[in-house]
């Protein structure tokens, strides 16, 4: 169960972090040729017209993305954050070149930054809690046994960790007009008229958070339970250590 959990959020932060690139790079686009003044001359003034509303945008463009995002998301394995983070700075150099060089810069630039960067940010927590590599402030834990650890995990989830996850999950899902709910309802977008109109899937963004993480420490919950009630199989945090001290 603690194996299914973790595949599950895998595959879901998989899948978003196709969805913020496929996204970021199509809308960016959109955006330019509409700051431009070039997407009737693309697209035609019908379209054109659709694409300047945020609604139109996110149900015809967003959407079908998504859905793309996790037909990849399934056949691939790799999480890509190496590769959104070498964007972000990418993304960033653009702006440096082409506000020193050319004295261009319009809002879809900042926008499309800040649109990955808080992906990467929210989505990477759940991997790096699975993967042990969220920093832990105290200097107690490691001198702790394997059945220490696993109390010690136990309770940080069920106190902690899961409680957190499903504060953020009522109080952005409870009614129309909480912080999940209203912006990807309204598909909320910046004061700025001609940027991104990403604003309202960063306010998903959260949503997909606290999933994956609550999916992460459930797994982890299970994960050291089983430690504890010494389950077959169940993976020790020093198998080294134990083995030397089983053939002592």
């Amino acid at each position: 169960d603690s194996e299914v959990l973790s595949r599950l959020a895998a595959y879901i932060i998989r899948s978003a972090f196709w969805a913020v690139l496929l996204i970021g790079l199509v809308d960016m686009v959109v955006s330019f040729l509409r700051v431009e003044g070039l997407l009737s001359a693309v697209f035609g003034d019908q379209l054109a017209k659709d694409l300047g509303r945020s609604a139109y945008r996110g149900l015809y463009v967003h959407y079908p993305l998504i859905f793309v995002s996790f037909i990849i998301g399934y056949f691939s394995r790799g999480l890509g954050f190496m590769w959104l983070a070498l964007l972000i700075v990418a993304a960033e150099l653009l702006i440096v070149i082409t506000r020193f060089v050319f004295s261009y810069e319009q809002a879809f630039m900042g926008d499309l930054v800040r649109f990955w960067y808080a992906a990467l940010f929210l989505f990477a927590s759940a991997y790096t809690l699975i993967e042990e590599g969220h920093v832990r402030v105290d200097i107690i834990y490691t001198g702790f046994t394997d059945r220490g650890k696993a109390w010690s995990n136990v309770f940080g989830t069920i106190l902690l960790g899961i409680p957190v996850c499903w504060v953020i999950l009522t109080s952005g899902l409870g009614g129309k007009s909480n912080l999940i709910n209203a912006p990807l309802l309204v598909f909320e977008v910046t004061q700025s008229g001609y940027g991104m109109f990403v604003k309202y899937l960063m306010a998903g963004f959260l949503l997909i958070y606290a999933l994956s993480m609550m999916m992460q420490f459930i797994s982890y919950f299970l994960h050291n339970a089983a430690i504890l009630i010494r389950e077959p199989g169940a993976k020790l945090y020093q198998p080294e250590q134990e083995a030397s001290g089983a053939s002592s």
